[in-house]
């Protein structure tokens, strides 16, 4: 073969490599940027939760929080994460479900709760996702980012004693 063919298909190896990562990373989900805003006010009663003792092979746990906006504008609520992939959680805003979110993974999701209404946090906890090795106590969080400019993130925080039956 020829240096000049070699070069050749070096060459379009190469734009083959570098177009197929742009569209592998151009299509991963950004998440949006919630510019904060001094008219949004989230409120919510508690951010903690114990669920005491939660049996192994019983169902999932879930837990809802609500969240309500006391302010005089839209709340914008989104980049919610949580702190294990046993645990995921899905935003409630009327009758629109988000996706759910978990550990892993970005978003580009944002849901919008008007002046005077409320949304629902829901979280649910998988207590057999670790196994047996599972077993005993455990602390997850969820977060989520908001464009109320007082608390801007907000961190919700659960705990419970997984155990065998």
């Amino acid at each position: 073969m020829t240096e000049k063919k070699v070069f050749i298909i070096i060459g379009v190896v190469v734009v083959l490599l570098v177009g197929t990562s742009a569209v592998i990373l151009g299509s991963s989900p950004v998440p949006t940027k919630i510019t904060t805003s001094q008219n949004a006010s989230i409120a919510t009663a508690n951010t903690s939760y114990d669920w005491g003792y939660i049996q192994y092979n019983s169902p999932k746990a879930i837990k809802g929080f609500k969240i309500k906006n006391n302010g005089t504008e839209s709340l914008k609520i989104g980049k919610v994460k949580t702190s294990c992939s046993c645990t995921t959680a899905q935003v409630i805003i009327g009758n629109n479900k988000s996706p759910l979110f978990s550990m892993h993974g970005g978003s580009n999701w944002v849901g919008e709760v008007k002046p005077g209404k409320e949304a629902s946090l829901e979280i649910i906890f998988d207590q057999t996702f670790h196994g047996p090795s599972g077993i005993g106590p455990f602390e997850r969080y969820i977060t989520i980012e908001t464009n109320d400019a007082s608390k801007p993130k907000l961190e919700f925080y659960l705990k419970g004693i997984v155990v065998k039956s």
